[in-house]
């Protein structure tokens, strides 16, 4: 009998010529997103925990805050087949999946806004939208970046939504940085 596979490349070769690491969305328990990516940095493992800056009033005192963007979930790079070293971290409930395998995130979309919260860009919440007027960020710190374009009195605002786990993030935006997609 002759295998079809060469006997030169075993199993765990093939596995690496057919996976390569992408952006996955982890669901954690609440308030714990920050204690799993300091878990992941630890580990070694690629990640991005999306924050923003945030100003909080008290009768006594002013506070600056760093708040979770999208509270739940943080974002991991990684191979497919190594989804277990981010499973078993304490806090971390599953990853966001589709048909019980974990699903890739749009990649660009995220290198955009962690490139454009590395430079100080102000992020904030915005509701999950699906319609409006779609652009493509060709300039700046979120350049290749798709959203939707929004005008708030004399600023314009993309709106950059993560599909799979059904969430936005606004960003201000110059309107000549955009150009529609058709």
């Amino acid at each position: 009998m002759s295998s079809a596979v060469p006997k030169s490349l075993s199993t765990a070769s093939q596995l690496q010529l057919v996976t390569r690491p992408e952006w996955y969305a982890a669901y954690t328990h609440p308030r714990h997103e920050k204690k799993v990516a300091q878990q992941l940095e630890e580990r070694g493992i690629e990640h991005f925990l999306p924050v923003y800056h945030s100003i909080r009033l008290w009768k006594d005192r002013r506070k600056e805050l760093d708040l979770v963007l999208f509270p739940g979930y943080v974002f991991t790079r990684i191979d497919p087949v190594d989804k277990l070293r981010v499973l078993q971290l304490p806090g971390v409930v599953r990853f966001v999946s589709f048909n019980g395998q974990p699903t890739p995130l749009a990649g660009d979309d995220l290198a955009a806004l962690r490139n454009a919260l590395q430079q100080g860009m102000r992020a904030e919440h915005h509701p999950y939208l699906t319609a409006g007027r779609r652009v493509k960020v060709v300039r700046g710190p979120l350049t290749g970046a798709r959203g939707i374009l929004l005008r708030l009195k004399n600023n314009c605002r993309i709106v950059i939504s993560i599909e799979a786990i059904m969430r936005s993030v606004s960003v201000e935006i110059d309107e000549t940085d955009v150009e529609a997609i058709f």
